[in-house]
């Protein structure tokens, strides 16, 4: 059953469980079994082992801890706490009141947080935790559902990063067009400029952003979100009431009186300087040759700067904590709660993210991956419609895997083999529809950590955030597949942008023409 049709069945299963069911941890179960019997041909002991190996392969490694694993899970709690703290120190009040007399509307409040989104584009965690943070405080004033924040948070996640050559994504990515390039002998042009020409040619990237805006400024919302975005514009709840046990902070949590911005901006700006500056060091630390920006992030150990720049943005929370205690507004024991709260707070993504990770080891392990990628690389379509093709598998694939880098690392190999051996000048368009539709794949995913982390990051259910995402995300895939479709038969990147444009500009018309009531 290995990288055979009956390995796309697991994903598939907890997929369709989990939108079914909307209980993650039972549809990743379910997905989990269902993959181990599939790998030792129904061996009930064999599988049971299985299971228990990839469970302890979240935190054991090479005999040795998973440091890229734990350090995240480290830092999501860390986060948590930091949270807790700021609104007992009245931060986050503070910080809204501030911001609501310069953020006039809704629109104002989601184009704040669309803002942040992009500029934040060294790593793709980083951003996902950070930005709903940040920008929490402002979409609550404005009800704004968490939602529709944590699809804005998502979408500027992937698709920024992908596009961002110094980047955790960007070194990694001119990593992968590097040995394509040396595999085809390819001597006119450096890898990275190489990545540079791909930016434009990256059309889900550009889809997304531009969908995204056009939902925000035309005000209209369609499929669940919508739904979201009343109930948050009538009754002033950004989360369906039924689902207020994931907010990231007790309503009953003690809050002081004399809370000030600067004890959310403090906290925030050490994370976000510190692990900035750690991601350097260690970047730094790894290049002996050609030192610079790209080569420098793009080497940098991103999971133990996220620790320590986490402990940084922890100790000085604290040590508000004591400037607060010390004026006789917070007690000992709002310490002790808060960081209880805090922590509390991520544990349902702390378990969604193992089992996240168990069954993505177990996905690569049945060679999911592998069997969609033998499929494309066996194709004998025309090589017009070659970049569709191949941005709807990876797309496929990144979906059913829940990894938009192990997408990249199987389909670009194979992308510019069948670029050689049909039509070389397809080279970069077919790797840019590689990196287009892996993003598309994991911002769809329900087991994506990026996706699971967008969610943790703003507080909102996970499966709230998967559907309605999800028809967001298909019509801005639609929208790059009609590009990718022009630019096969044209061969022109621009009138491809342009097809692109011009598509937004007629979703922008439809949505703002068609009789359905704007949200206000």
């Amino acid at each position: 059953m290995v990288e055979t049709a009956w390995s796309l069945l697991p994903p598939i299963f907890a997929i369709v469980l989990v939108l079914l069911t909307r209980r993650v941890l039972l549809s990743l179960g379910v997905g989990i079994i269902a993959a181990a019997l599939f790998i030792t041909n129904y061996h009930m002991i064999d599988s049971i082992l299985l299971i228990w190996e990839a469970y302890k392969g979240v935190f054991v490694a090479d005999g040795s801890l998973n440091t890229w694993n734990i350090y995240i899970l480290l830092f999501v709690l860390m986060l948590g706490i930091i949270t807790a703290f700021v609104h007992l120190l009245g931060g986050t009040k503070a910080f809204g009141e501030w911001i609501i007399r310069r953020v006039k509307t809704r629109v104002g409040a989601q184009l704040m947080t669309m803002t942040l989104g992009i500029v934040v584009f060294l790593d793709d965690y980083f951003n996902s935790l950070t930005v709903g943070q940040i920008a929490r405080p402002v979409t609550d004033q404005h009800r704004v559902s968490r939602a529709k924040l944590a699809y804005i948070v998502d979408s500027t996640a992937a698709p920024i990063c992908v596009i961002a050559p110094i980047s955790s994504w960007g070194a990694y990515i001119i990593g992968l067009i590097g040995s394509v390039f040396v595999t085809h002998n390819i001597t006119t042009q450096s890898e990275l400029v190489g990545f540079l020409k791909i930016i434009p040619m990256n059309f889900y990237v550009w889809a997304a952003l531009g969908t995204m805006f056009v939902i925000i400024i035309s005000k209209v919302d369609f499929g669940a979100m919508r739904m979201h975005e009343q109930h948050a514009i009538k009754t002033g709840e950004v989360i369906k009431h039924q689902l207020k046990e994931i907010d990231s902070h007790d309503t009953n949590q003690h809050e002081s009186k004399v809370g000030k911005m600067s004890d959310l901006v403090i906290p925030i700006a050490a994370l976000f300087i510190a692990t900035i500056g750690l991601m350097y060091w260690t970047g730094s630390q790894s290049v002996t040759e050609s030192k610079n920006l790209i080569t420098i992030f793009g080497e940098a150990d991103v999971s133990k700067s996220l620790l320590y720049g986490g402990i940084v943005g922890t100790i000085t929370t604290f040590l508000l904590f004591i400037r607060h205690f010390k004026q006789g507004e917070v007690e000992k024991s709002h310490f002790v709660k808060s960081v209880i709260t805090g922590a509390k707070s991520m544990l349902p993504a702390f378990a969604i993210l193992i089992f996240a990770w168990a069954i993505s080891d177990l996905i690569g392990q049945l060679g999911t991956g592998l069997y969609l990628a033998e499929l494309v690389h066996q194709s004998n379509l025309h090589f017009w419609f070659l970049p569709f093709i191949v941005f709807l598998m990876a797309g496929f694939i990144a979906f059913a895997t829940g990894t938009s880098w192990g997408s990249f690392a199987l389909l670009m190999p194979i992308a510019g083999q069948i670029a050689a051996a049909t039509e070389i000048d397809l080279l970069l368009p077919m790797l840019a529809a590689v990196l287009a539709g892996a993003v598309f794949g994991d911002h769809c995913s329900p087991i994506s950590d990026t996706t699971i982390l967008s969610s943790t990051g703003s507080s909102c259910h996970h499966i709230d955030h998967v559907t309605t995402q999800l028809p967001y995300a298909l019509v801005s895939a639609g929208i790059a597949g009609i590009g990718y479709l022009v630019f096969g038969f044209t061969g022109s990147v621009l009138l491809g942008l342009a097809i692109v444009g011009i598509s937004l500009v007629g979703l922008y018309i439809f949505l703002t023409k068609k009789p359905v009531k704007k949200l206000s």
